[in-house]
């Protein structure tokens, strides 16, 4: 499905485009100041409620973990400048730097800050968990038993039980530290941290202004203070196209996705950025951890659902890369493996699933004769968004003689819908929590059936469980991407999916923009930009 621009829309962009060409800089410190647009709007800059893309990123600039992941997704130091784990795996000890101060307010009294400590962090973890607070987070602390500031720099924290991945959980923006001052104050007027930019206002639905934070604690490789930037400024543009228009004007400095109303004008079908833009625009794109996929609920009556031949015929039915090629122009990588991502490690080392009809239709017609069934039936349930997707896969799945219908609800609806268990096969996308493989395969472990975990699926493989509870006690890295990789397979062999591809990040950038970078979590990292005049 092709989404055509109105010709009025392609007459305005074109003038649009001259026009900016032309355009002087009206604004000699306007290369000072770094201007992008939230269309979905920020609701909370409480680091405790950064639960999406919108409220993570002004967050991230704000405010600073015990440690963080750098742009290979490894981890590195960030308040904690070391950090030493028990023999048992159990009990975590961080040592903090002792250089970092806090964004200068009156509520410290005649020095106007004052240095970070581990009672901050300790207040910061625990309010987490704090019913009053009622933070999304709350979950990145299910497994600690205790958090105790040991002294004025250094900090405890210990597990219920081990899990490796531990460190990747706290580089979350939920884990993002606070002064224990601000239960006295209100994020909306006067949220306290330490990052390179601190806060300056906040006009609801209107635009947002962060500037530099003079006391931030991090320099460059030659020594220069950061950030570059003097300011931040977010708009609250409600839609893509305005966003998109914007951006073309010169208005804004960065653009993140693409959106059916400008995709095809932007790039070309191939995944390269349009001509017309060359000269003024830059195009990036990274793998992003997220896998978009087709789950089958296993507990299902339906006897196609529980047919394991059947459920592969589904996967060898149709062309992923043809899909991508034209539905998606090349922005994605077609999912030939199992449910983990490309960008991590420990994705199945067997061959997945390729686009092979005759195959699949020697697998429906096994599953006719097996069972009796000589009109076997599919419902896909779908938002709107991704109906395009799928009436493609039913256009190709219905070749091998396989009748599929198409069941398009709200997305709220199919969320609610998915975890009651209330759908045979629904559209889903899984975006890492933490950069380690076993987020993905947390949702086909059995204790996690839902409504009370992620196993949408209620897959259900002793092999599988066995591997996955023996990885969440090794810490050896290799030994554990190994364990994963046999999870992985295991995925491929019994189906209870369909995996389509693996996202990417793709961002578009005025060529006036260096230093912005990309990474698999999409995040948002303004500390070393800059922006030539």
């Amino acid at each position: 499905m092709k989404h055509l621009l109105s010709p009025s829309f392609i007459f305005l962009l074109n003038l649009l485009i001259l026009a900016s060409c032309s355009s002087p800089e009206v604004n000699n410190r306007d290369h000072l100041v770094f201007r992008y647009n939230e269309h979905a709007n920020i609701t909370s800059l409480d680091p405790a409620f950064a639960k999406d893309q919108r409220n993570i990123w002004p967050t991230h600039q704000m405010y600073n973990t015990l440690v963080k992941l750098d742009s290979t997704l490894s981890i590195e130091g960030d308040l904690a400048h070391s950090w030493t784990i028990s023999e048992d795996g159990l009990t975590y000890t961080f040592q903090l730097r002792q250089d970092v101060l806090f964004h200068k307010h009156t509520i410290f009294g005649k020095d106007s800050t004052r240095h970070v400590s581990a009672k901050d962090v300790e207040y910061s973890l625990k309010r987490l968990t704090d019913p009053k607070v009622a933070s999304p987070g709350s979950w990145v602390m299910s497994n600690v038993k205790r958090i105790e500031a040991k002294t004025d720099d250094l900090i405890e924290i210990e597990l219920e039980h081990r899990f490796p991945a531990f460190l990747g959980l706290l580089s979350s923006k939920f884990c993002s530290v606070i002064p224990r001052e601000m239960q006295n104050l209100d994020f909306q007027t006067s949220p306290i941290g330490t990052g390179p930019f601190k806060f300056k206002r906040w006009e609801i639905g209107e635009k947002m202004v962060l500037r530099k934070n003079e006391l931030y604690f991090k320099t460059d490789a030659k020594g220069n203070a950061l950030p570059y930037l003097e300011a931040i400024s977010i708009t609250f543009l409600p839609d893509k196209q305005s966003e998109f228009l914007a951006f073309i004007q010169g208005k804004l400095d960065f653009l993140s996705g693409l959106d059916p109303s400008y995709k095809d004008e932007l790039i070309t079908t191939s995944g390269k950025l349009s001509s017309k833009f060359e000269t003024r625009v830059d195009m990036d794109k990274s793998p992003y951890l997220n896998t978009e996929y087709l789950g089958f609920y296993l507990d299902s009556p339906s006897t196609e659902i529980q047919s394991q031949d059947f459920r592969k015929a589904i996967n060898y039915a149709f062309d992923r890369d043809k899909m991508i090629k034209y539905l998606r122009n090349n922005i994605g990588i077609p999912a030939h493996k199992g449910f983990i991502p490309e960008g991590l490690a420990g994705q199945t080392t067997v061959e997945g699933y390729s686009y092979q009809p005759k195959k699949a239709k020697a697998l429906i017609e096994k599953f006719k004769k097996e069972t009796g069934i000589n009109s076997p039936k599919l419902i896909i349930s779908t938002n709107p968004s991704y109906i395009d997707l799928v009436e493609f896969i039913q256009k190709e799945v219905q070749k091998i003689g396989v009748q599929v219908d198409i069941d398009v609800m709200p997305p709220s609806t199919i969320r609610q819908k998915r975890s009651a268990g209330q759908l045979d096969n629904f559209r889903a996308s899984w975006i890492a929590d933490y950069p380690d493989a076993i987020n993905y395969l947390s949702l086909f472990y059995s204790d996690n059936f839902s409504p009370n975990g992620p196993n949408y699926t209620h897959f259900k493989n002793d092999t599988f469980d066995r591997l996955y509870e023996e990885a969440l006690n090794i810490t050896e890295d290799t030994i554990r991407y190994k364990l994963y990789s046999q999870m992985d397979s295991i995925l491929v062999e019994k189906a209870p999916m369909i995996p389509l591809y693996y996202d990417e990040v793709i961002r578009f950038r005025s060529k006036s923009v260096s230093g912005l970078g990309i990474n698999p979590f999409n995040l948002l990292d303004l500390s070393k930009v800059k922006k030539s005049k």
